[in-house]
């Protein structure tokens, strides 16, 4: 006996004569010949290597392998049903999983993106991680998620990239900074100033120190801090100044807790990206929220008060 030889079909029309007791019947709702349904019938019982029903009189009744095989059709139809309507979920985007990585500087905006799209599809399940350039990097050199956002693509891996929003950064002072209130304020100006600066290796950083360079200065290094947040603390008590994403300091901006310096260059425009590897077959899930980031996407660039 090997019922890997019995077909879908053949266990349908079996399932279905066993339900009415009645081949004719049974062929009557297939809309097959009783001729055709009776071989089928007589092929699973082949397979099976046991007669499946018994007639006693003019009524058809089960064997003991015929109710087994019964029950078992019944749970492969019911399965059959369950896998038709999740794939039919899938491609409505009502049910499946999410997992993104994002760079910390994004948290200020994606996260919100993430909780209308989850509104929107509730029978998604979706995780978030949250870390630094090298953190996203390495996971996405381990294909650990669906999507990446970060700003700046990796040259050194094979990717798609696919610009979501401009990420414009802006240079930040503490209320009572001399240079407040000041306009077209030359980059020269802050040659002496000190700076509160990211660590190593972060995007944010690598452009504040090229655009700089580019005019022939380096910046005087005050401080090294990992997170902008920390960052925010250090400028509000005067220890420096700081070059930051612009969606970083709204509320402070706001509470006036830091000012946006008008320096002539500023803001620098830089771009957050969607990354995921080349090749990468996309859940529907990771479609749809993908296509959600892109509607709902952010696109206002700040100026600093004259």
């Amino acid at each position: 006996m090997n019922l890997r030889h019995a077909t879908l079909h053949q266990l349908r029309i079996f399932l279905a004569v066993a339900r009415h007791s009645s081949f004719a019947r049974a062929a009557e709702e297939l809309h097959l010949s009783p001729p055709t349904l009776s071989l089928q019938v007589k092929q699973l019982a082949d397979t099976v290597g046991q007669p499946l029903f018994e007639q006693l009189g003019k009524k058809i009744f089960l064997t003991a392998a015929g109710r087994t095989l019964s029950e078992a059709c019944a749970d492969i139809e019911s399965r059959m049903e369950r896998l038709s309507q999740d794939l039919l979920a899938l491609r409505g985007v009502e049910k499946g999983s999410l997992k993104i990585a994002i760079l910390t500087t994004v948290k200020y905006t994606v996260p919100k993106l993430l909780g209308g799209f989850c509104a929107a599809h509730p029978g998604i399940e979706v995780a978030m991680v949250v870390g630094n350039r090298e953190n996203l990097l390495q996971r996405l050199a381990q294909n650990q998620d669906d999507l990446y956002i970060m700003g700046q693509a990796p040259q050194h891996m094979d990717v798609v990239t696919e610009e979501f929003a401009k990420n414009p950064l802006v240079l930040v002072a503490p209320p009572r900074h001399p240079l407040v209130g000041q306009t077209g304020i030359a980059p020269e100006r802050l040659a002496q100033e000190p700076f509160i600066l990211r660590e190593p290796g972060s995007g944010t950083r690598l452009t504040a120190e090229r655009f700089f360079a580019a005019r022939g200065i380096t910046l005087k290094n005050r401080l090294e801090v990992g997170s902008n947040e920390a960052i925010k603390q250090t400028v509000a008590g005067g220890l420096g100044l700081a070059v930051l994403s612009a969606t970083t300091v709204v509320s402070e901006l706001a509470l006036q807790e830091l000012v946006m310096l008008d320096v002539v260059g500023f803001p620098l425009i830089r771009s957050w990206h969607v990354v995921y590897p080349q090749g990468k077959k996309l859940s529907a899930a990771a479609v749809a929220f993908k296509d959600w980031m892109f509607e709902h996407r952010p696109g206002t660039v700040p100026h600093a008060a004259g």
